[in-house]
């Protein structure tokens, strides 16, 4: 099979030296990856610059994005030919519009004109005691994944923190609803660490938990080599 498989975390521009990101390392995603290589699959693995990533394979390409766009504009082209998405990749919810000081915003009687300026600047000045930086919500790509390919299995990651089961698995399963997807594996951020990584497997009808990145990656093999047995 022909597989998709996002890892680490985007990287949104402030300006030329500032950006937002976050602490995914790519550690499951590499994984994932290496695990379906040696069950014989072609992966193309879709990750960032400071994620880890698996040994040169000759079933592997790796493509490096940046942000939420080139995630967008990249797995919308490639998707097409591919039997099923992983997304793992963390990604971010918002992306920087405008960085100013405190003193222009308090200035303004219209807060949604920042919406529509840009820093021109390289570097923002770091002269100012207060800076307000504007955001703007990025496309929920996972959401488009049916659309770019209707018959493309997906599966897809819901990550919350310091919640209850139920409630993690209740959001987990509006998620697989929404997307249409196949399977969303449910991560509690309080329960995964180096040696740990408990993951709840949340399906239509049916629930599994696994402890270990190890155990998660060999679960999805199982899924994934089911979809087509």
């Amino acid at each position: 099979m022909k597989i998709l498989v996002t890892s680490g975390g985007t990287s949104e521009a402030i300006d030329s030296v500032r950006s937002i990101t976050n602490h995914s390392t790519g550690r499951l995603g590499k994984i994932i990856t290496e695990t379906l290589l040696t069950a014989g699959h072609e992966v193309c693995l879709m990750t960032t610059k400071r994620a880890v990533k698996p040994e040169a394979h000759p079933n592997l390409s790796i493509l490096e994005i940046t942000n939420t766009n080139d995630l967008l504009l990249e797995m919308q082209e490639r998707i097409k030919d591919c039997h099923v998405l992983i997304h793992s990749m963390a990604v971010s919810d918002y992306t920087p519009v405008y960085m100013t000081s405190l003193e222009e915003v308090q200035a303004s009687s219209n807060l949604e004109e920042f919406l529509n300026k840009q820093n021109h600047q390289t570097k923002i000045s770091s002269t100012d005691e207060v800076q307000v930086l504007f955001l703007k919500k990025t496309p929920k790509i996972i959401s488009l994944v049916k659309e770019w390919n209707p018959a493309i299995h997906l599966i897809g990651f819901k990550l919350l923190v310091d919640v209850s089961e139920d409630h993690l698995v209740d959001i987990a399963r509006k998620s697989l609803i929404k997307n249409q997807a196949d399977l969303i594996i449910a991560n509690d951020l309080t329960q995964i660490s180096a040696v740990q990584h408990r993951a709840i497997f949340v399906e239509k009808d049916h629930l599994q938990t696994v402890q270990t990145k190890e155990e998660i990656a060999k679960l999805l093999l199982e899924k994934i080599q089911a979809y087509h047995s």
